[in-house]
This record gives C-alpha cells, sequence and structure tokens, in this order.
C-alpha cells in the first residue's frame, strides 16, 4: 500500500529536505528536486518502516492478549458477601 501524504505534509518535508540539503549536504536544491527524494524515500524506506511499525504494534498487541486470561473478575459473588 503506498504511503499517501496531505499536501500540507508533503509542502513541510519539501521544505525539510531542501533545508537539509543546504545545511549538511552544502547543496542548494528546489522544490522539484527535494520533491523527488521524498517520492524515492516514501517509496524505497517507507514500507520498511511502515513494515517495522506494524511488526511492533502485533508484537504489543500479542503481549496484551496474552496477560487476558489472567484477567477474569469472579462472577456471581453477590450474595457470598
Amino acid at each position: 500500500m503506498p504511503i499517501k501524504l496531505s499536501k500540507e505534509t508533503e509542502k513541510v518535508l519539501v521544505a525539510s529536505i531542501k533545508r537539509f540539503a543546504k545545511e549538511e549536504l552544502d547543496l542548494d536544491i528546489g522544490d522539484l528536486k527535494a520533491g523527488f527524494i521524498l517520492d524515492f524515500a516514501l517509496r524505497e524506506v517507507g514500507p520498511t518502516v511502515y513494515n517495522q511499525a506494524i511488526d511492533d504494534a502485533a508484537r504489543f498487541m500479542a503481549e496484551k492478549v496474552e496477560d487476558l486470561p489472567g484477567r477474569h473478575e469472579k462472577e456471581f459473588g453477590y450474595w457470598k458477601r
């Protein structure tokens, strides 16, 4: 599933990429090149990050589900007081 970003998010990320290129690489790039870099990152790196996040969430949920059997409450205890 391709990663879709809002136009506002894309705009912020393109500006961030341009700033990174200027400050860290001493390269002055425009919106088009920064957009190409963003597209590359989303297509090439994005799925790996997404998959790791899914694996982390699945592991977290599995741990919580494993803990459920010990969480039962005693039933029909009203008249046993």
